[in-house]
This record gives structure tokens, C-alpha cells and sequence, in this order.
């Protein structure tokens, strides 16, 4: 905004003889003027306190000056009012008074005076000597503009295009600012400059934009030469020339212009214009710093945080970031916030982060909203409060923040200081990606693969993976060889899976790299190599994932891609054993059992088939079933031995049907019943167990549980024949068949 009027360069009353412009073409007599104005005559007591206040004529005498304005205005001349109160505002010839300033303003405006307008509107404007009014302020900048003062003009094309006390009204800013600028007002000038380059309220026109800010660069406009630059260096209204952008800030940098002295220290840094010299940038950077322009303090600061330029000096960096924050400019307040939270340059201070993370977020700083978000959700200089969590991470996201639109999707799939809410995490989740976060890109295909929040659709969730995935996010990858090996979201292809799956695995992907080793392993979309299969196996073991322990612990058994080895494949198992994996357990019992590079040990054996069997290990069941049958390892129980040959049964493992049908049969550990004997040998014999066909073709033989079939024993005799069952063939020759 621009500062207020005493005397005006035009007057109100052009024809009256006692005017400025009459002393200033020297057509003035003082003694003529002073006996007007003792005569009553308004304008000779208004000029006279003119003469007075700026010794014309007369020794300056503010007290004279403030009584001839009294005069006057007491006449309702609005000049000498507008005039009066310029005197309250300053204390000349009276005792300074904001309020008895505002009301000679207000006299004077309302007389008519543009100056008064335009000084009553200021007042407004920044609350000085009433209330601050911003539609006050523009209903008289207006007054004043049309009447074509310049300033009032600049100032209401401000309020236009800013929305003080009006709706933004960019065409009509524009039309002011033009107003202004014809006058020849450089501030009103380097604004329309400003419109053309930007499109705002007028169609972008970078040559208008460049006819402005030289126009107001040769009136002194030293902004105005940073502007220039700024069109040189992007090639906008001018041919793009880099030399002639550097020219044009160090005009203005070398005659004290902040900002010109910041962006030529940008081009040293960067090397644009000129050859990069670190040193030259952080010398422009200390120039513009020193004069308090905040975007210098706080570069200047990473200067001293990275040592560019600069001996590294956290210390330093701190005060210059320290100075930018004071000057209230949100980078710098989140760099001093991040120093304090990492002790960096300072003794860590979460509550001294808070402030000034705090004090950038209510600026609307993105960043330091995330960052404030996570010192409640961890209650890191603040009492922990999820709630205010996620609210300040909400301003942040709906700011574009892209961490905290990921935060947020967090904070929705679980329900953290919200109620959970799968769609809301989702969306939150593919905004974040859309900005290019890895982990949310991972997981909106996760969202789309598994319809969590969003319509299922393995297109997209391809899509999302690949993003990450050539980005080098390994779990991305991961999902991505999965896709591919189960043509889910895309055609299926081995080679594609093995591809995705070796990216990740090289990353250190556990899971990745039991995939990989199962397809070298089984020559998956890769050659089958079971040494290569085998490394990976270890690398994924190491890691301790269980299905490659187990994997790895079966190589070293059967001796395929490693030399055979009873004792490393017992050592793998056990570590698989021991994350409860039932597989491993039951091989472990089964290297008791059998003896293999261990000292055969049916207790031991039982112990790990107890384990696995508890696990619903079929195979275990079974096993276990034996034992118990036998009293081998364990105290002989038939009822126990009935009770796991069952639950193995069940499940369909063959084995243990028919064994639960010899004990039907036999009354071993359950009341016999040999119906249920049938049914079990049934299900065991369409298995195709030659034992359960030739017990099952007794059975109908003998009537034992069903009605006597000859033909049906005969057709299962026949078939436990096929499989090469003596006993079944002995049936078949003493039948005659």
C-alpha cells in the first residue's frame, strides 16, 4: 500500500488565486494571502498553513501551520482538513493523535479531497487511529481513484485483485493498475507487469509483461529488473538469454535490491548465466540475507546445514533458519522445527519443534502440518493426541501434501483418531500415488487387487504395482512377479514373474527370494538351476523366512543344488520348526524316526510328530497314529492311536482311512463297527489303496458290515489285482476268476 498525502499536487480549488501551484510559479504574494486569510477567505488560511509548515515564504512553523489549517477547516475547506490531519498523524505543531487525524481525514474525504480519500482509506486499511475496515479502506480508495488519484488508483487495483472487502475482481485490479501506470506510478507499472506475465485479470501477454516491468525499471523500479530477469531466464516476452538474466539482477543486486541479490545468487549456485561458483552464491545469499529477505536467510541456512559454499556449520545454519522464522517465513520456521526435533545446530527440543512447526502450519505450510501431525501421533513435545493427529495431517493432505495423504490413508485403515474406513483410506491412498509416493502406489494396487475400499480390478492393481515396481520398490515387485506367475491383472508369464521376482530378491526381498529359488528350482520362467535355487533358498533362510528355511533344509536332504548333507538339512528344519512350521517339524520327526544322519530315536520322533499333528499335519496324524498303535516312542494307547488316525482320516489323508478302518474292524481303540469299517475302507480303496480294495472285496465277500456282493468283492480284488496285490489275485483264483 502506498503511504498517505499532506500536500496535494493538484488542488481543489484550481481558480482561486492562493494556490500551490500559484507559489510555485512564483505568482504568490504572502502579504495579500495573509490578509485574505485574517479576512476569512478559506483557501488563503489553507495555503498560508502550507507556507507555514513547509517554509514558504515564511520561517516553518508548525504551530502557525496547524492554526491557519484550523481555520480553515473550520470552514469546511477539505484540503486544509485532509492537511490538519496529516499534522495530528505526525504531531507537527500538535500532540500526535491517530484519532483526531482519522477525523480530519474523514472531514476532508467527505469534502471531497482525493488526498483525504486516500489517507482515510489508509487509515482503514492497516487500522490507524480506528479500526482496521477493509471495506471502508476500499469504499474511499475508490473515491479518491475515480477522482484519478494515482495511488488510490494502485491501491484499490490491489484490494481488486487481493478481495479486501470485496469480491477478487482481477479485470477491474487490472483496469486501476493501468489507470495508475498511465500516471506514470512505476509501483502500479511493475503490478501490471505482474498481470500480463501471470494471465490475472487480463490475457497473459509476456511482451505486455516485459513493456511494463521496463517502464517501471526506468523509473527505479529495481524489482522491476529482477522481473526482467526473470522473463530473460525463462524466455518469456524476450529471446531466453541467460547472460542478460544474470545482467539484469546484479543492475538491481548491486544497488541493494534483496530479491535480485537472492536470485543472482541462485544462478551462481546452480551455474545458470554464469560459471558455478558456491562461493559467489553464498556471498549474494549474505547480501540479501543481511537485509532481512527471509528466502536469503533460509537458503543461506542450507548452505550451512549441507556446507555449500560454506564451511559446515550446523551452528550457523540454525541462526540463519532461526532469522527466516523470525521474519515469519515457513520454510524457515520448518527447517529451525526440524533442527530442534533432530538436534541439529541445537539441543534437541521436541517442544521448541512444535512451536515452530506450529507457527508454519497456521501459515498454511504443508509440510510442517505433516510433521506436526506426527509429534501428536508419537506425543513428541506435546501430549499425545491422535485425534489432533489426524487433523493436522487432513489440512496437510487436502493441501497436496503427498506424505500426508499417505499418513492419512494410514490413519483411516486403522482407525487411528478416526473411525476406520477402507474407502477413505483408498482414496487417500491413490491421491498420494498419483503424486508419485512409492508406498502409496504400493498400496492402492494392494486396495485394487483385493477390492479393500475400492472396486476390485487387477488391471489397475498391475498398473499401480509397475509404478513402484520400476521405481525400485521391492514389495511392488514382489506383487508384480505374483501377477505375472498367476496371469492376474495381466497375461500370464513365467519369465515376467522370474523377472519381478530377481528385482526384488537382488533388493533383499525375503519373500521375492524363495519365489525366485522356486522357479530356478523348478525352471519357472528361467532355466532350471537347482544351485541358483539353492543360494536363494539360503539368502531368504538367513532372512528367517520359514518356507525357505524349510526349502533350503529339503535341498540339503535330497542333496539337490548342495551337496547332501543330513546335519544342515536337520539344522534348517529345526529353524523352521521352531516358528511353529508343521512341515518341518514332521521331517524332523521323520529323521528320528528313520534314522537319517541322526541316531534313530522314535521318542524324539514322537515328540515333533506331537507338534506337527497338533498343527493338523496329516501326515503327522497318521504318524503319530502308529506310535501310539505300536507304543513306539510313546506309551502304548490304541485309543489315542484310533483318536490321530482319525483326525488325519478326515482330512483324506488314504493311509490313515484305512487305518481307522482296521480299527472299526478290529475294535482297536474304538467300539467295532463294521459298517464304519466299510465306509472308511471305501473311502480309503476309491483312493486307490490296494490294501483298502482287498479288504473292502473280504467285506463283501464275507458280509462283514454290508450285504453279501460277490460281484462287488470281485470288482475290488480286481482292482487291488490291477495295482499288482497278491492277496487280492490269491481272492480272484480260490473265487475262479
Amino acid at each position: 500500500m502506498t503511504e498517505k498525502n499532506s500536500v496535494s499536487e493538484t488542488e481543489t480549488n484550481v481558480g482561486n488565486r492562493f494556490t500551490r501551484e500559484s507559489i510555485l510559479k512564483r505568482e504568490f504574494d504572502m502579504k495579500q494571502c495573509l490578509a485574505a486569510a485574517e479576512e476569512g477567505d478559506a483557501s488563503a488560511q489553507d495555503v498560508l498553513g502550507d507556507c507555514y509548515q513547509y517554509g514558504w515564504n515564511v520561517r516553518k512553523d508548525y504551530v502557525q501551520a496547524v492554526a491557519w489549517y484550523e481555520k480553515a477547516s473550520a470552514q469546511g475547506h477539505a484540503a486544509a482538513q485532509r492537511s490538519l490531519g496529516w499534522c495530528y498523524e505526525n504531531g507537527y505543531g500538535v500532540e500526535p493523535s491517530k484519532e483526531k487525524a482519522v477525523y480530519w481525514y474523514r472531514k476532508g474525504a467527505e469534502g471531497g479531497d482525493a488526498d483525504a480519500q486516500h489517507n482515510l482509506a489508509t487509515s482503514y486499511d492497516f487500522g490507524d487511529g480506528v479500526a482496521q475496515d477493509k471495506c471502508e479502506a476500499l469504499k474511499w480508495y475508490r473515491a479518491a481513484a475515480e477522482q484519478g488519484h494515482e495511488l488510490s488508483q494502485y491501491n484499490l487495483a490491489v484490494f481488486c485483485q487481493r478481495g479486501y472487502g470485496m469480491e477478487i475482481d482481477l479485470e477491474e485490479g487490472v483496469k486501476w493498475y493501468i489507470k495508475s501506470a498511465d500516471q506514470g506510478y512505476w509501483e502500479a507499472q511493475y503490478n501490471l507487469g505482474n498481470c500480463y506475465f501471470h494471465g490475472r485479470g487480463v490475457a497473459q501477454d509476456y511482451e505486455q509483461a516485459v513493456k511494463w516491468y521496463k517502464r517501471a525499471a526506468e523509473q527505479g523500479g529495481l524489482v522491476a529488473f529482477n522481473m526482467l530477469g526473470v522473463c530473460y531466464a525463462l524466455g518469456k516476452g524476450v529471446e531466453q538469454d541467460y547472460a542478460a538474466a544474470v545482467q539484469c539482477y546484479r543492475e538491481a543486486a548491486e544497488k541493494g535490491e534483496c530479491i535480485s541479490q537472492y536470485n543472482l545468487a541462485a544462478y551462481y549456485y546452480d551455474g545458470t548465466g554464469v560459471p558455478q561458483d558456491y562461493g559467489k552464491a553464498v556471498e549474494w545469499y549474505e547480501k540479501s540475507a543481511q537485509q532481512g529477505y527471509a528466502e536469503a536467510q533460509c537458503q543461506l541456512g542450507i548452505c550451512y546445514e549441507e556446507g555449500t559454499g560454506v564451511a559446515q556449520n550446523d551452528t550457523q545454519a540454525v541462526m540463519w533458519y532461526e532469522k527466516a522464522a523470525l521474519n515469519g517465513l515457513p520454510d524457515g520456521q520448518f527447517y529451525l522445527a526440524c533442527c530442534y526435533k533432530d538436534g541439529k545446530g541445537v539441543d534437541q527440543d521436541y517442544s521448541k519443534a512444535v512451536e515452530w512447526y506450529r507457527k508454519a502450519a497456521e501459515q498454511g505450510d504443508a509440510e510442517s502440518m505433516t510433521d506436526l501431525g506426527w509429534c501428536y501421533e508419537n506425543g513428541r513435545g506435546v501430549e499425545q493426541d491422535i485425534v489432533l493427529a489426524v487433523e493436522w495431517c487432513k489440512k496437510a493432505a487436502e493441501q497436496g501434501a503427498v506424505q500426508a495423504q499417505y499418513n492419512l490413508g494410514i490413519y483411516y485403515e486403522k482407525g487411528m483418531g478416526v473411525e476406520a474406513d477402507a474407502v477413505q483410506a483408498a482414496q487417500w491412498y491413490e491421491k498420494a500415488a498419483e503424486q508419485g509416493h512409492l508406498d502409496a502406489q504400493f498400496e492402492t494396487a494392494c486396495r485394487y487387487r483385493d477390492g479393500n475400499g475400492m472396486k476390485q480390478d487387477y488391471g489397475k492393481a498391475v498398473q499401480w504395482f509397475r509404478k513402484a515396481a520400476e521405481k525400485g520398490h521391492s514389495n511392488a515387485q514382489y506383487c508384480l512377479g505374483i501377477c505375472y506367475g498367476k496371469g492376474e491383472g495381466v497375461e500370464q508369464d513365467s519369465a515376467q514373474a522370474a523377472r519381478w521376482f530377481k528385482e526384488a530378491a537382488r533388493q533383499g526381498h525375503r519373500e521375492a527370494q524363495n519365489e525366485i529359488a522356486i522357479c530356478y528350482y523348478w525352471g519357472k520362467g528361467v532355466d532350471e538351476e537347482k544351485e541358483e535355487a539353492a543360494k536363494w533358498f539360503e539368502e531368504a533362510a538367513l532372512q528367517g523366512h520359514v518356507d525357505a528355511q524349510y526349502n533350503l533344509a529339503c535341498c540339503y536332504k535330497k542333496g539337490e543344488g548342495v551337496s547332501q548333507d543330513y546335519g544342515k538339512a536337520l539344522e534348517w528344519f529345526q529353524k523352521a520348526a521352531k516358528q511353529g512350521y508343521a512341515d518341518a517339524q514332521y521331517n524332523i520327526g521323520y529323521i528320528y524316526k528313520n534314522g537319517e544322519g541322526v541316531e534313530q530315536d522314535n521318542e524324539e520322533a514322537a515328540a515333533w510328530y506331537q507338534k506337527a499333528a497338533k498343527q493338523g499335519h496329516i501326515e503327522a496324524q497318521n504318524g503319530l497314529g502308529y506310535f501310539y498303535k505300536t507304543g513306539e516312542g510313546v506309551e502304548q494307547d490304541k485309543a489315542k492311536s484310533f483318536k490321530w488316525y482319525k483326525k488325519a482320516a478326515m482330512q483324506g489323508h488314504m493311509s490313515a482311512q484305512l487305518n481307522v478302518g482296521f480299527c472299526y474292524i478290529t475294535g482297536s481303540g474304538v467300539k467295532r463297527d463294521d459298517s464304519e469299517a466299510v465306509m472308511w475302507f471305501e473311502k480309503a480303496a476309491e483312493q486307490g489303496s490296494a490294501s483298502a480294495q482287498v479288504n473292502l472285496g473280504l467285506c463283501y465277500e464275507s458280509g462283514r458290515g454290508v450285504e453279501p456282493d460277490i460281484d462287488m468283492a470281485v470288482e475290488w480284488y480286481e482292482k487291488a489285482a490291477e495295482q499288482g496285490n497278491a492277496k487280492a489275485q490269491a481272492a480272484l483264483d480260490r473265487l475262479g476268476y
